[in-house]
């Protein structure tokens, strides 16, 4: 096949045009799924890069998930493959998963509101100033981001709904949990801790994002607003949450 009838390869690109030499000047983020491929597969065949071979199996099997799916035989069975390329490829998507259970494992579980206080109580028990933090939770309960949003003396009235649902619209989470800090060593809430925790469930209500409690800690112990029942959760109800 004539030089100008054969489909480019990688080498034939401009050295910083090359996947492998773009990941390491812009990071693995800059680069699409079929050069990430690519560069596992490190070549193509006859007339197809290894990049248009990573395109050619995301279609063939659907995505990434597809491959992940597909059995060592079903790969080898594409042309340009064969057994050294698929044993690359499917120990490349074993490692993100398994790095995946790894992260799913130290994300803490919440299931009752005990578990917020034995999480958040020496970071907040023995504070002199006010503290409001939000726990933005996943679909199983699993934090997946702890943000303080205020200190000092807290006014209720100027903790805007909006910056507290930012957190968790960023974070992709299904619910949070309100966590505050007394520094008198009450943790009985006040009327404003009521009003406010009745304004945030009709806010999640809004936004679709379940707010599941609002722990109240001091030096005395710690409460549940929606444990003494004093706030209607019916707009946001707790999975896993007893």
């Amino acid at each position: 096949m004539e030089q100008s009838q054969r489909r480019k390869g990688i080498r034939d690109l401009p050295a910083n045009e090359r996947p492998r030499e773009r990941l390491a000047q812009r990071g693995e983020n800059a680069l699409s799924s079929p050069e990430l491929l690519a560069i596992l597969l490190r070549v193509g065949m006859e007339g197809m890069s290894a990049v248009d071979l990573g395109e050619e199996l995301l279609f063939q099997f659907e995505g990434l998930r597809g491959l992940h799916a597909a059995s060592f035989e079903e790969l080898c069975a594409v042309k340009g493959m064969g057994p050294a390329k698929t044993a690359q490829l499917k120990a490349a998507i074993e490692l993100g998963y398994r790095m995946q259970l790894e992260a799913e494992v130290d994300k803490p579980r919440f299931t009752e509101p005990n578990d917020v206080n034995e999480h958040m109580h020496h970071l907040l028990a023995e504070k002199t100033q006010e503290e409001l933090w939000v726990l933005a939770l996943n679909t199983r309960n699993q934090l997946i981001r702890k943000q303080q949003l205020y200190k000092g003396t807290i006014n209720h009235s100027s903790a805007r709904m909006a910056e507290i649902m930012e957190i968790p619209i960023r974070a992709r989470a299904a619910a949070i949990i309100l966590v505050h800090n007394h520094p008198s060593g009450d943790p009985k809430p006040s009327v404003e801790d009521i009003r406010f925790t009745e304004e945030l469930v009709r806010a999640g209500q809004l936004m679709d994002i379940g707010v599941l409690d609002h722990i109240i800690i001091g030096k005395k112990g710690f409460n549940s607003i929606r444990k003494l029942g004093q706030v209607s959760f019916k707009s946001s109800p707790g999975k896993h949450w007893n």
